[in-house]
């Protein structure tokens, strides 16, 4: 009998020193606060397509359990519970879900809610990239967060190499003035402290309106005209290839459209701050350097 608890006695300790120990994860958000939790994330939700995405990069897309509308990358995010979109959170479905842990992008998420998902006791980890390393960074953090750092810091050297690999290839190229295209009415770009704008400049570009106030600011069709850039690069809403790309064409005067420099590259990689943006980024380098060798071929 003594023999027997002395047996169990042992089992007991070795399962126990066996068992995970967590020391608290803490991480500084983008809104300067800091996030604490007792063990990593088991149930998140997320509020923004980005950080759906960029959650299973980390290796931690079996713990969303919640995601808003528009989360369709990897295929897997599409099957998701949906709580809501950007402008209207399901506060309701959010809280039975009983996360432990809301991401959130503080661009794209309204903070009267954010406040009320505090205010039930979840924590709220705000994200806002605005450099592109910014994004490996926030990688390797969700790894933390969600307890899965060996992938993410995997994801985010992967990243970063990539990264290294296409600016010491372009960033020094000759300079390519180049207007980005958000839309067409109103009629919307970024200025210097997007990050897109940090993408044309990895790709030896230079955004025509960096020095712009908003960060997606409102121009007018003179503005662009009167700033002749040599390039221009348009997104849209989907795959396809805007329409009203070739509006343009109405100047045939424009450098841009005098040497057939209006491109095209779909939203979701070049707009989405995740490891794809590298996809897009590659695809603006390819066309700048179109651009230059158009440059090259005219005739004096």
């Amino acid at each position: 009998m003594r023999h027997s608890r002395t047996l169990h006695i042992f089992a007991l300790s070795l399962a126990l020193a066996c068992a995970p120990s967590f020391a608290e994860i803490t991480a500084v958000d983008a809104s300067g606060q800091t996030v604490k939790l007792a063990r990593p994330a088991e149930r998140i939700v997320s509020l923004a397509p980005h950080l759906t995405e960029q959650l299973f990069a980390a290796g931690a897309g079996g713990r969303i359990v919640g995601a808003v509308d528009f989360s369709d990358y990897p295929p897997e995010a599409r099957a998701l519970p949906r709580i809501g979109n950007y402008a209207n959170l399901d506060l309701e479905a959010i809280a039975a879900l009983k996360p432990d842990l809301a991401l959130a992008w503080q661009s794209g998420s309204h903070p009267g809610q954010l406040a009320r998902l505090a205010a039930l006791g979840i924590p709220v980890y705000v994200d806002e990239p605005r450099t592109l390393e910014d994004i490996a960074r926030n990688l390797e953090t969700l790894g933390m967060l969600a307890g899965s750092p060996g992938t993410a810091r995997k994801a985010a050297q992967d990243f970063r190499a990539r990264l290294d690999d296409l600016r010491q290839r372009h960033a020094a190229r000759p300079r390519v003035r180049t207007f980005y295209q958000v839309w067409n009415q109103p009629l919307l770009t970024v200025n210097g402290r997007h990050l897109i704008s940090t993408v044309i400049e990895l790709c030896g570009g230079e955004n025509i309106f960096a020095a712009s106030g908003p960060l997606t600011p409102t121009v007018s069709t003179e503005a662009v005209l009167a700033a002749r850039p040599e390039a221009i690069v348009a997104s849209g809403m989907d795959e396809a290839r805007p329409e009203w790309l070739d509006q343009w064409r109405r100047w045939p005067e424009l450098a841009a459209v005098k040497a057939g420099n209006l491109f095209f590259i779909p939203p979701d990689i070049i707009q989405r701050h995740t490891p794809r943006l590298l996809d897009g980024a590659a695809r603006m380098c390819e066309q700048l350097e179109q651009a230059r060798s158009r440059r090259a071929d005219e005739k004096p």
